[in-house]
């Protein structure tokens, strides 16, 4: 791959071993990118890159800072650029109020939610600035949660909306250095994290309802047309969801 071949991109993708992080590199794979799929576990990375020769698979927790470097450096010396990096990363955390949220479980639903997507686009961007052509993407996976939460869920809800934030300084501190930055805020698509809301979610008036998902599939489709846009277009939010899920109107 040359460095002004934009259309086979070198991608980064966190949380590649299920859910989302799954659907979405096979769907950047099947598109003819280089992907490299990062997460603690190898077997489910294996499952998720087999069948592609682009795949490269490198075990990393976000939450530490050597990891997050180490899978940089790889990254760097195997294809000497980075075009798009993918925080897709994270945990719901502990189910509660902040008066019942141990501490332990708030600090460590912070370290892979918020202080994961800031340990990634760091070493991103630093990787962005100094390459030729400079620049590139980076598109954090927040939630419908940054913007409104389900009950009991403070610590997921607020690692989301510090998502928003990092977001936003990374849109605004990289443009001179045509990177891009995009939060995408997914609602209910169906993967084994969500299997339980599609048969019982607890509502804010205390009912519980089975809530409407949608195939994750779509999900990974606007991540694959996000990558091919040129670094002279941003997407700074898109929210994708299923349809009548209670979040527009609160209910």
């Amino acid at each position: 791959m040359t460095t002004t071949d934009r259309a086979a991109q070198v991608v980064v993708v966190t949380g590649a071993g299920s859910g989302l992080g799954r659907a979405m590199s096979t769907a950047l794979l099947d598109a003819g990118h280089h992907v490299v799929l990062a997460g603690r576990n190898r077997g489910t990375l294996e499952e998720s890159a087999a069948g592609h020769e682009n795949a490269v698979i490198h075990t990393a927790d976000v939450s530490s800072p050597d990891s997050v470097r180490s899978l940089f450096e790889t990254v760097s010396a195997r294809f000497g650029r980075l075009d798009v990096l993918i925080n897709n990363a994270g945990t719901f955390g502990p189910s509660g109020s902040v008066d019942t949220i141990e501490p332990d479980a708030w600090a460590a639903t912070v370290a892979v939610n918020l202080t994961g997507v800031f340990l990634c686009s760091a070493e991103a961007m630093r990787i962005m600035k100094a390459q030729d052509p400079r620049g590139g993407r980076i598109i954090n996976n927040g939630s419908i949660s940054a913007h409104t939460p389900r009950p009991q869920s403070a610590a997921y809800t607020a690692t989301k909306h510090g998502v928003s934030g990092l977001t936003k300084s990374i849109s605004l501190d990289g443009r001179d250095f045509d990177i891009c930055c995009t939060q995408i805020d997914i609602g209910n698509a169906a993967t084994d994290m969500t299997t339980g809301i599609g048969h019982s979610a607890l509502q804010p008036d205390g009912t519980r309802k089975a809530e409407p998902t949608f195939d994750p599939r779509y999900v990974a489709e606007a991540i694959v047309h996000l990558v091919g846009l040129p670094l002279d277009v941003t997407v700074p939010t898109l929210t994708i969801m299923a349809n009548r899920m209670p979040y527009v109107g609160r209910g």
